[in-house]
Parts: C-alpha cells; sequence; structure tokens
C-alpha cells in the first residue's frame, strides 16, 4: 500500500472477507453520511472522497485482486486513482462508476424519470365471460362502469361555466419548474411538475362546482365493446379511452376486458378445432348411413361408411371455430362410438349366428 493511505477495507469499515454486498451495503451508508451536500462538518468532502476512492477498488473484482496482493489497484507500479476529479463541474474519472445511478437516487430522490404534467387516467379491467357460440361469432357487450368521466358542467376544464382557467404564472404555462442543484458531482437540473397548478399549466380561480374543479366526476358509464370472432379464454380486448378520464388537460386511460369463454355442454374446443363425440349403433357402423350431428352454425348431415369401426374420427372441414383476425376457420371433428347391444332378441341372435356360419 502507498505511504499514507488508509487500508481500503478499514475506510468501508469491513474485513477482507467480507462479500461484494457486504462492500455495497458498507459504502452507501458511508456515502450517504459524508456527502458534503449532507454534512457540512470539515473534513467530510475528504472523506467523501476517500469512500468513494476505497470503493472503487474493492466493488471490482479484478482491482480488488491486485489490491489485496500488491497493496494497490495498479499493480507493482502503485498506480492508483490519481486520474479522478472529485470535485464539482464535471464528471472525470466517473466513466465507469457502476454506483452513479445509486448516488443520483441516494441524494435526488429517484426523480429522473418523474413525468411533469397532468397524469394520464387509470387503466381498468374488465372480467368478462361469453358462452363458445358468442366467440365463435363475435359480439358487441355493453358494460357497466362505475368510474371517472370528464364533467359534463364544465366540459373537464375544472372551471366554472362562463369562466376559463387562467395561465399559471409560477411556470408561465408549461406545468413544469425546474430546479437546479450544485453537488460534488456536479451541477444537476431536475424538471419537475409546478406545484402551484399541479402541472396542468392553469389555475382555476372559479372551480366548477359539479367537480368542485377536478374537471371529472366519478358516474355510471355504459361502454360498447366489440368482441372479434374467434376470441379464446385469456385474451384482453382494449378499448382505447374508456378508462378513466385523466386530470385536467391529461389523456383517459384505457379498459382491458379479460375473456373467460365458458364450457360448451358437448363441443370441446382445442385452439381453432372443435371436437364432437357421437354414438351410432352396431347396425349403422355395418351397413352404413347417414345421421344429423349439430356444429357451430346448426346441424349438418354426416355420412356413415359402411364398415366403420369403433372410435372412427370424421372431419368437417370449416366447421370449427374462426381464426382470430382471419376469415379463416378450423375443423370440426366428429368421433363416433359404436354402441354394442346387450341384449338381443331370439331372432336377431339367429340372424347374428347365421351370419358367423355364413
Amino acid at each position: 500500500m502507498p505511504k499514507g493511505k488508509r487500508d481500503y477495507y478499514e475506510t468501508l469499515g469491513v474485513n477482507k472477507s467480507a462479500s461484494a454486498d457486504q462492500i455495497k451495503r458498507a459504502y452507501r451508508k458511508l456515502a450517504r453520511q459524508y456527502h458534503p451536500d449532507v454534512n457540512k462538518d470539515a473534513g467530510a468532502e475528504d472523506k467523501f472522497k476517500e469512500i468513494n476512492e476505497a470503493y472503487q477498488v474493492l466493488s471490482d473484482p479484478n482491482k480488488r485482486s491486485q489490491y489485496d496482493y500488491y497493496g494497490s489497484a495498479g499493480g507493482p507500479s502503485g498506480a492508483g486513482f490519481e486520474g479522478f476529479d472529485f470535485g464539482g463541474g464535471g464528471f472525470r474519472g466517473f466513466e465507469n462508476f457502476g454506483e452513479f445511478g445509486d448516488i443520483f437516487d441516494m441524494f435526488f430522490g429517484g426523480s429522473r424519470g418523474r413525468q411533469a404534467g397532468p397524469q394520464r387516467g387509470a387503466d381498468l379491467r374488465y372480467d368478462l365471460r361469453i358462452s363458445l357460440q358468442d366467440a365463435a361469432k363475435g359480439i358487441e357487450k355493453e358494460i357497466l362502469l362505475v368510474h371517472f368521466v370528464g364533467c359534463e358542467t364544465c366540459g373537464g376544464s375544472g372551471a366554472k361555466p362562463g369562466t376559463k382557467p387562467k395561465r399559471c404564472e409560477t411556470c408561465n404555462g408549461t406545468g413544469q419548474v425546474k430546479q437546479s442543484q450544485r453537488t460534488i458531482l456536479g451541477s444537476f437540473t431536475r424538471v419537475m411538475p409546478c406545484s402551484a397548478c399541479r402541472g396542468s399549466g392553469q389555475i382555476i380561480e372559479n372551480p366548477c362546482p359539479a367537480c368542485q374543479g377536478e374537471g371529472r366526476q366519478k358516474k355510471k358509464h355504459t361502454i360498447k365493446a366489440k368482441i372479434p370472432a374467434g376470441i379464446d379464454s385469456g385474451f384482453r380486448v382494449r378499448v382505447a379511452g374508456a378508462g378513466d378520464a385523466g386530470g385536467i388537460g391529461a389523456p383517459p386511460g384505457d379498459l382491458y376486458i379479460f375473456i373467460q369463454v365458458d364450457p360448451h355442454p358437448f363441443f370441446n374446443r382445442e385452439g381453432e378445432h372443435i371436437y364432437f363425440r357421437t354414438k351410432i349403433s352396431f347396425i349403422q357402423a355395418v351397413l352404413g348411413d347417414e345421421i344429423q350431428v349439430p356444429t357451430l352454425d346448426g346441424a349438418t348431415t354426416l355420412k356413415i361408411p359402411a364398415g366403420t369401426q369403433p372410435n372412427t374420427k370424421f372431419r368437417l372441414k370449416g366447421k370449427g371455430m374462426p381464426h382470430l383476425g382471419s376469415r379463416d376457420r378450423g375443423n370440426l371433428f366428429v368421433l363416433v362410438e359404436v354402441e354394442i347391444p346387450t341384449k338381443l332378441s331370439k331372432k336377431q341372435a339367429d340372424l347374428l349366428k347365421q351370419y358367423k356360419n355364413a
């Protein structure tokens, strides 16, 4: 270790076997304590530099290994952190500083991504159960919601009818204010919602009596939603702008309709295909016949050829579910079970014996 340098482990208050997480926690605790914008005591700035220098070495596995072996992070030459400038006015030396985002959040409250201006209305969810027939044909559904809608009295402006909002003088109608702050890491400017107008850019001197200046009210509201043909359980339909009304000057949220298709009494669905199971008699299977089978579009005729075996599967092309967003359709598969009679009359038994011996 170079002469006069304090041990990095000692600087962070950890032992040499400390894990990466322990080193990180120790660094964050000390950085909060000695940051010059927080700690005005003499020597706090120098202490903060030491803490950052120690963490820069011990948080990097390669530099830590070199430090443990040579006593410095730069190898035998003793090269260390002479290239770093921790003073205000720039970021030299922080190009690869992995914890810079954490430092920013630590001292600025995580406000980097904060959105200025009126807040968009909330998105809403509605769970809808429909029948298989409705899923096959597609329907238009009326949905009753109790949610925030634009105030009809003031037209969503929040101002009493006959009056108008005035431009906010604090933000000059932008809905945003800028706040600059100098720290040891440099000068930062934050864009924040204006507190005087709550980000709307307007001041309402005469609020609407119906909505108390909010520009929206909670009411019952009926929305018509189109459910497309071919939809299945687990899908959702988005109705743009049908969610909660936003703040004054902000767009509304969306409505998301989550679909659940109820089971059918005798059809089984697998994607775009439909399966139906039916029974035929032994004679029908032997001699052949024509039977009526149900489909999503009504009954149709299915020809049973002579000699049909048990559990034969017939395909009715295009009689299944529509492909979502397409005119194509799946198939209807009819699984035929052959019923074997358990009781026969003497005449029937004799006829079968004759057939057997023929």
